[in-house]
């Protein structure tokens, strides 16, 4: 069974970046749709972004459109989110997610355990 495996999180201040990763490991995510999502305290789950297979093509959600940019490489299994001018709204644990998280049909596909992006001034 896959499994997924975050990391890059940490604390910043308004307008700074983080990088965030997602290393799969125990097989292959080649053929996988991959989202991340977040969570923020007392809130749901909220899609942040989708890349197809072979990174032709990817989705934003409009809160992070123009900040955020989501890339892989399937050499690596690994998927990346590049977090720049952070808002303090965006303080939440990121997720990676199997496949397209706009369809609820993945809700059930495996997670990470997160990485906490926390902004602050």
């Amino acid at each position: 069974e896959v499994q997924l495996v975050e990391s890059g999180g940490g604390l910043v201040q308004p307008g700074g970046s983080l990088s965030l990763t997602c290393v799969a490991s125990g097989g292959s995510i080649y053929d996988d749709v991959m989202s991340w999502v977040r969570q923020a305290p007392g809130k749901e789950l909220e899609w942040v972004s989708t890349i197809d297979q072979h990174s032709y093509n990817a989705h934003y959600n409009d809160a992070v459109k123009g900040r955020f940019t989501i890339s892989r490489d399937n050499a690596k299994n690994t998927v990346y989110l590049q977090l720049n001018s952070l808002k303090i709204e965006d303080t939440a644990m990121y997720y990676c997610h199997r496949g397209d998280f706009r369809n609820p049909a993945t809700w059930n596909l495996p997670r990470g355990q997160g990485t906490q992006v926390t902004v602050t001034s």
